[in-house]
């Protein structure tokens, strides 16, 4: 493992899925500077990588970034920065983004040059392949994006090859991606584009680290994976999308019912009153 600082780029163009940003800490959590705030031993620490993380945005946007969950993020840099240029980065993360959104050509510029640095690697997250594609990165690769989204997905990118309908994250060269969701406004949208799971880009981080020892030893990327509980399900689906939509359906209804009988009102004003 190099003994160099180990530097993240978190890349957020435009607003982004708060659950989607979040999977950097599987990463963060990795680090020399984490693991000796904790009482191991202190052999842990001493061969972890130290980590640099920045949080990277527009110059229009900057310095907050706007998140689901009415939260906000302040960033570090902008992609105009010659800190966070082409060069100056070993990992780029791309949390998922509104798939309406459009995108500047400097920014998809900038994940463009990044992803074609020689030692870089592109950890795509949820419809965060929205950004990747309009940066022109997944051609001729194997990519896994929001699992109901895959039909749209193969139309927008005809030059991609999309496996999400069965993989929760999947590598192909420097290019990894995960199956991660963004509910939309609707039912029938929401069915749709959550079906792929909404934690798939935490398996994927510690799917990356477990299989970066450049970066991380062996011990210490599963001792990472242990100490925020993920990386431990399978990077295939076990349930079909038909599976998951009737459960979930069902899941609905059954809200329903309970909205119309007075005794789950009651119960959720009682809730509302006891707090």
């Amino acid at each position: 493992m190099s003994s160099k600082q180990l530097r993240i780029g978190v890349f957020m163009p435009s607003s982004v899925q708060l659950l989607d940003l979040a999977t950097v800490d599987v990463l963060a959590s990795m680090s020399k500077e984490y693991l000796r705030l904790l009482p191991l031993p202190a052999h842990i620490s001493e061969i972890a990588p130290s980590t640099k993380i920045t949080y990277i945005t527009s110059p229009k946007l900057f310095p907050t970034v706007s998140l689901t969950a009415d939260l906000s993020v302040r960033a570090s840099h902008t992609y105009e920065d010659d800190d966070v240029g082409p060069g100056k980065l070993d990992i780029i993360v791309v949390p998922g983004t509104d798939p309406a959104d459009d995108f500047e050509e400097a920014s998809t510029k900038w994940l463009r040059d990044h992803f074609n640095t020689r030692g870089v690697d592109v950890l795509c997250v949820c419809t965060g392949v929205y950004l990747c594609g309009a940066a022109g990165i997944l051609d001729s690769r194997q990519v896994s994006g929001p699992r109901g989204l895959q039909d749209e997905l193969i139309r927008k990118y005809p030059n991609a090859h999309f496996v999400g309908e069965e993989y929760r994250w999947i590598q192909d060269g420097n290019l990894w991606s995960s199956g991660m969701s963004k509910p939309g406004p609707r039912l029938g949208q929401l069915l749709t584009t959550t079906s792929g799971g909404i934690t798939n880009g935490n398996d994927l981080m510690a799917a990356y680290a477990q299989a970066q020892n450049k970066y991380w030893p062996k011990s210490i990327s599963k001792l990472g994976a242990m100490l925020v509980d993920v990386g431990d399900r399978p990077q295939m689906y076990h349930q079909s999308q038909r599976k998951f939509f009737t459960v979930f359906a069902w899941q609905v209804i059954q809200s329903w019912f309970f909205s119309l009988v007075p005794f789950g009102k009651g119960l959720f004003r009682a809730n509302s009153d006891s707090s």
